[in-house]
């Protein structure tokens, strides 16, 4: 069955537009665990817009022996002020998972996969020093992408698909070329021995669409769509729609 980890930034977005600690990062967290889900995701990255270090490790705690913790980030960006960079997080707070992705500064959201060719010999030695940790390393990458021998050759355990392509389609009303690349990945994906995550722009309007279309998906991330969904909901039911999404799926 696909597991949901609930991606808990744009809560720290909200907190950081105003200061203080409200809406708390950890309240939030707590009620998705409440409501069942199997994981928390957080983005932390260099310039603090949203997840700071000490929420990594307030959460890494909170989860510890309960849910998956599941720190995403950019392995290439230097530590810089408060943030010591993405493998000193990831030493520090030790979480089953860590996602990796090729994003910077001037990016609202993540928006592409790795270039494996252009970047896979200065990922291997860092997969493995993310591994040595204890974590699972996932790669997020495009649908269709055509290097994946190469994320398992270095070390990768899974592959996240980047999903705002057939989000974005779905809202559209033509889903189905992207539907059907997702699901050319995926089994690519397995056939290489990797895990299949998948995540961004999500929501509950195209999941069951995305899950059916897509088989062995393990994991999705969803954080965007849930809490704006949550805004009208409340954050422990919209978790429970999601996992009736999922648990339909099977």
């Amino acid at each position: 069955m696909t597991v949901l980890s609930v991606n808990v930034n744009k809560v720290a977005v909200l907190r950081n537009s105003r200061g203080g600690n409200e809406p708390s990062v950890m309240a939030a967290a707590r009620a998705v665990m409440a409501a069942g889900c199997a994981g928390i995701t957080v983005h932390p990255r260099p310039d603090l817009r949203h997840i700071r270090p000490d929420d990594v490790f307030a959460l890494a705690e909170l989860t510890r022996g309960r849910v998956e913790l599941n720190i995403e980030g950019n392995p290439f960006a230097p530590a810089r002020g408060p943030y010591p960079g993405l493998l000193a997080l990831v030493e520090a707070a030790r979480p089953q998972q860590v996602t990796l992705v090729p994003d910077d500064d001037g990016q609202l959201t993540s928006d592409h996969g790795f270039d494996l060719r252009r970047d896979s010999a200065a990922l291997r030695p860092l997969i493995a020093e993310f591994k040595a940790c204890g974590a699972r390393v996932s790669l997020f990458m495009d649908a269709g992408a055509a290097d994946l021998d190469l994320a398992a050759s270095i070390g990768a355990d899974r592959i996240e698909l980047y999903t705002g392509p057939f989000a974005e389609a779905f809202a559209a009303g033509d889903a189905g070329p992207d539907l059907a690349l997702c699901a050319q990945t995926a089994e690519a994906a397995h056939a290489l021995g990797l895990g299949v995550n998948a995540g961004h722009d999500l929501s509950q309007a195209n999941l069951a669409a995305f899950l059916h279309g897509v088989p062995g998906v393990q994991e999705v991330s969803i954080g965007h769509a849930l809490i704006g969904e949550a805004l009208h909901a409340g954050l422990s039911e919209t978790v429970r729609a999601y996992l009736r999404i999922l648990a339909a799926s099977r």
